[in-house]
């Protein structure tokens, strides 16, 4: 039997701390496991070889276009310093309000997406292509234009603040895949037309703006796709999981009925319900007392 739809509806005082919770625990991973700097580096060239090897650097010739013009350049930064930290709490905000029913699942696709990424960062530390020697050809269009926006040299970060970031978590581009997760959700759930562009324009636009900018490779990009595809085949097997465990520690629903019958309202035999007799059917003579005449 289905649940009715008030049970399935999450909770926002329950929803505010588990997603504070999850991206507390990225925001801290991506502070504590930094990586060795030129560990770090060798995996960012060993990419770039790989790429060059299979004809797929993009890279380059993006970062050449938004270096060299302005006009592209510095829009890419705003959208690269900020748009993830609108765009991606704006759709879970927008599922939570209207589509409460699929909402459990996105967030979990999203958290337990997101939480692979942390292990991406822990275990392969990837230096971006803006990090790498000049010798190789990139330029940090972040540092370029850092006049231009709140960021510094260092990261997208606020000036100052760039020491409390890692800037060596490349490997995968979660920037791609939360914006693949909302695409997705625009998709699926949006409903009209503008909504469906927009599905396919910023997953796209992020992916050209992230290796424009030098922030990631073409394959971090892939692999932030990858991670998305993961994390939706392991948050389905976890969710079933949260539900039995939650109906297995909820408590039973009451199964005493209500009375029927208000208190201190009764029925005589064969009246099965209150105030049913009339006038016409009582003889006179019963109201008084005394017994009626046989006619």
């Amino acid at each position: 039997m289905q649940p009715p739809h008030h049970a399935t509806r999450p909770r926002w005082w329950t929803e505010l701390p588990l997603i504070a919770i999850m991206y507390g625990a990225y925001s801290l991973g991506r502070l504590i496991v930094r990586g060795d700097e030129a560990r770090a580096t060798e995996h960012g060239l060993s990419l770039l070889r790989l790429e060059k090897a299979l004809h797929l650097n993009a890279e380059h010739p993006l970062n050449r276009l938004f270096t060299h013009t302005p006009a592209l350049g510095i829009p890419a930064d705003f959208i690269y310093a900020s748009l993830h930290y609108l765009i991606t709490p704006a759709v879970l905000i927008w599922l939570f309000r209207r589509r409460p029913t699929q909402y459990r699942a996105a967030r979990s696709w999203l958290m337990t997406s997101t939480l692979l990424g942390l292990i991406g960062f822990t275990f392969l530390p990837t230096c971006p292509p803006r990090l790498l020697p000049a010798v190789h050809g990139f330029t940090d269009t972040m540092a370029q234009y850092a006049s231009y926006g709140w960021w510094g040299g260092e990261a997208s970060a606020p000036r100052g603040m760039g020491g409390m970031t890692n800037q060596f978590a490349a490997m995968p581009s979660l920037h791609v895949g939360w914006a693949l997760w909302s695409g997705v959700m625009l998709w699926r759930f949006g409903g009209s037309r503008i909504t469906k562009i927009a599905a396919v324009a910023y997953p796209l636009t992020i992916t050209f703006v992230v290796m424009g900018t030098a922030n990631h490779y073409l394959l971090d990009a892939v692999a932030g796709v990858a991670v998305m595809g993961i994390g939706l085949l392991v948050s389905k097997p976890l969710l079933r999981l949260a539900e039995r465990v939650r109906a297995r520690f909820a408590p039973a629903p009451s199964t005493t009925r209500a009375p029927i019958v208000s208190p201190g309202c009764q029925t005589s035999p064969g009246e099965p319900i209150p105030g049913q007799r009339t006038s016409s059917r009582i003889p006179a003579e019963a109201v008084d007392g005394a017994p009626s005449k046989a006619r």
